[in-house]
């Protein structure tokens, strides 16, 4: 992270300086304690000892658009030469205000073929630049956003815009390295676990040496597992060679789950599969209705149509339906789920007339039973690229689904969610690089206590074959992190904001948070689930590292004092029993802000220097000064399983006082201190020949 300190010469000496207040956050070590000990500490939590608690003002975690586009599914292109007109005329007379309300009224009456054409993204980029220049930041962050997914020309000027309006909105994640030094440390920290592995084979039960992928789950409390597989050979008779030429097959399998919590060997769902090809299964709560795509079948609409089957009293399936040309089209129609209330129909198609290369549809079912004429679901969800896999989850009225396209992305396709408010789709979120990594992350199901996600990933990068996997979701993905936990970490007296990276770990389900970089302006922010106690960690090169329990309970803001490794630190602990060089267990606390310090920056080293006051012989106070800074150097080195030569011992006894000629108690005890000098190991260390003199440091 670079050199922490300035150079003018010689080497700007850090003094740490041991006065009398202890700061809130300094972080003992602990050692382990029993599984008991554990839940007690857990039960009890800590309370946030940081400074200024209090709620946010603003919920940012479920943003609704502004922007209407009424037209949508109503009429495929808008035009209206006479109001493009007025828009001209109100932008030559620079009448600001009247030219944003028309430009608003043309760009909101949008159909979906307006954002295929560059004159109308120019339009909307003007709505936004407009707005910007207005102060409504709210409407322009939104209307560049919604430009930088559908216009297919040069975005640079938008995006470079966009950045600037939300440098402090946007998540900045860590280094995923980052992410799993921390995770290694997590096992020091006596109230967690060690992690679970990340990605958890499924298994030979439900895997293949073939392909297996597009699941989902269903049946009375998710007990089944249905999913796609081309492992099945085909018929090879002529006529199955004329529609089917490929050897392998892909066909429906089910596993179920057994009474050890594992799943059971897959079996094909026989009544269902035939020599055509069928997957993406979609299983109704209730188990008895089943959602399905057959490919390429001479009856068919398209290349893949959407059929259903109802399951019959004695496990059978009946024969299957094709949906109809309301939902199925001439083209590719795949990936069927149903909504929370199962009222609606969410899937994914290719038909020309969408925004991109494939976009997700929906159906409404009717009083009578019967699906409805399939709708696009718009430019908020919809992108100039491909949304795949709409998985609505079955508890919370929210809609996961796959984009290639997407202000926050981390490969090609990632997984983003969108919250569903009276109809309306908030603003997609990518559930994070946890998830999300450099390849493809498409065909995932999450069960109904959104504890574990499925979904297939390639063993070996470029090996096309897939395998169903587990993953215990991490916060980012959860349906039910509405909670906004934000702070600013700052240095109290100077003000001075610091670059670190800041972890959460959930203590209450030890759910992973995936970790974040500190702004620029000091500030970071998380969604969290309510009603929980959470570790907050920040760590960085210029400060000494924070760690605090806290406990959730709606939105809030803190500001967190961190202590500047280039500032004077007051501990009221480190005070030895007069006479005494043992240390008071009451020091440690604060000692392992140093020790912390040395662990993490291997290039540092350290001068402990004792001093008294000046009671008694001062010979003896030397001798007296330097056992307890010897004292001090041995618990840092064997705590903290340092080298001998990271850290020098010396003692001055009260030759150097800060208050000369001390007549109160209080003064006394200014006098009695300990003083460290952290410089860098590339400096060389002149050591003093008399005890009076100071240590010298040459460059």
């Amino acid at each position: 992270m670079g050199n922490i300190f300035k150079k003018e010469g010689i080497l700007l000496i850090l003094l740490l300086t041991i006065l009398f207040t202890s700061p809130v956050f300094a972080q003992k070590k602990k050692k382990k304690k029993n599984k008991k000990v554990q839940e007690t500490e857990k039960n009890e939590g800590s309370g946030l000892s940081i400074q200024e608690f209090q709620p946010t003002k603003v919920n940012n975690v479920v943003k609704l658009p502004g922007l209407k586009f009424p037209n949508i599914n109503k009429i495929p292109l808008y035009q209206n030469n006479a109001l493009l007109a007025q828009i001209a005329r109100l932008e030559r007379n620079k009448q600001w205000e009247e030219y944003r309300e028309l430009l608003y009224k043309y760009v909101t009456s949008f159909g979906i073929n307006n954002f295929l054409r560059l004159e109308d993204m120019d339009l909307m980029w003007r709505l936004a630049n407009v707005s910007e220049y207005l102060g409504d930041r709210a409407l322009a962050k939104e209307t560049y956003r919604l430009l930088l997914r559908h216009n297919r020309g040069d975005i640079k000027k938008a995006l470079a815009h966009y950045e600037d309006l939300t440098l402090f909105d946007k998540p900045l994640y860590a280094n995923i390295d980052d992410y799993y030094r921390l995770v290694e440390k997590r096992a020091l920290i006596d109230t967690l676990t060690p992690p679970e592995d990340v990605l958890i084979e499924m298994g030979p039960e439900v895997n293949s040496d073939f392909s297996d992928y597009g699941m989902t789950l269903g049946g009375e409390n998710q007990s089944q597992l249905l999913f796609t597989s081309n492992r099945s050979e085909r018929d090879t008779s002529e006529f199955n060679k004329q529609f089917n030429p490929k050897k392998h097959n892909e066909n429906i399998y089910i596993s179920t789950k057994t009474d050890y919590d594992m799943w059971g060997m897959a079996e094909p769902l026989e009544t269902i599969n035939t020599n055509y090809n069928e997957g993406s299964p979609f299983l109704s709560k209730d188990g008895k209705t089943l959602y399905f795509i057959r490919c390429m079948t001479p009856e068919g609409y398209g290349d893949c149509d959407i059929y259903y089957s109802k399951k019959n009293e004695d496990g059978t399936w009946d024969e299957a339906v094709n949906l109809g040309s309301k939902i199925n089209s001439y083209a590719w129609d795949s990936h069927p789920s149903l909504s929370m209330t199962e009222d609606t129909l969410y899937f994914a198609s290719d038909r020309k007339g969408g925004f991109g290369s494939s976009d997700i549809y929906f159906s409404v079912k009717d009083s009578k039973g019967e699906w409805g004429k399939a709708k696009n679901i718009g430019p908020f969800i919809n992108s100039r690229g491909s949304e795949l896999s709409p998985y609505p989850h079955v508890k919370y009225p929210i809609l996961y689904f796959s984009s290639s396209v997407g202000i926050v992305n981390f490969g090609g396709f990632d997984i983003y969610k969108s919250f569903i408010v009276d109809g309306e789709f908030s603003e997609p979120k990518n559930v994070g690089p946890l998830v999300n990594g450099s390849g493809d992350e498409y065909y995932f199901a999450i069960d109904a206590e959104a504890k574990q996600l499925y979904y297939a990933k390639s063993k070996v990068k470029g090996n096309p074959n897939l395998d169903m996997q587990s993953f215990p979701l991490p916060m980012e993905a959860k349906p039910n992190n509405t909670v906004r936990f934000s702070g600013r970490v700052v240095e109290p007296t100077t003000g001075e904001v610091f670059k670190g990276v800041v972890t959460i770990i959930d203590l209450s389900d030890r759910v992973e948070v995936a970790p974040k970089k500190i702004r620029e302006d000091g500030s970071f922010d998380f969604e969290l689930i309510n009603d929980k106690k959470y570790l907050l960690v920040i760590e960085g090169d210029n400060f000494f590292q924070i760690e605090e329990i806290f406990f959730v309970d709606g939105d809030k803001h803190v500001q967190i004092p961190a202590v500047s490794v280039n500032s004077s630190l007051s501990f009221a602990s480190i005070d030895f029993d007069p006479g005494s060089a043992k240390l008071k267990p009451e020091m440690e606390n604060n000692l392992h802000l140093v020790i912390d310090f040395l662990v993490k920056h291997t290039n540092y080293r350290l001068i402990v220097t004792g001093h008294t006051d000046s009671d008694g012989n001062h010979d003896a106070n030397v001798k007296l000064s330097k056992e307890r800074a010897e004292s001090i150097k041995e618990f840092i080195i064997n705590y903290g399983e340092l080298t001998n030569d990271r850290v020098i011992a010396d003692g001055k006894g009260d030759y150097q006082p800060i208050v000369k000629n001390p007549t109160t108690p209080e003064e006394k005890r200014l006098n009695r201190r300990v003083e460290f000098k952290i410089f860098l190991d590339e400096y060389r260390i002149s050591v003093p020949v008399d005890d009076n003199d100071d240590i010298n440091w040459e460059d």
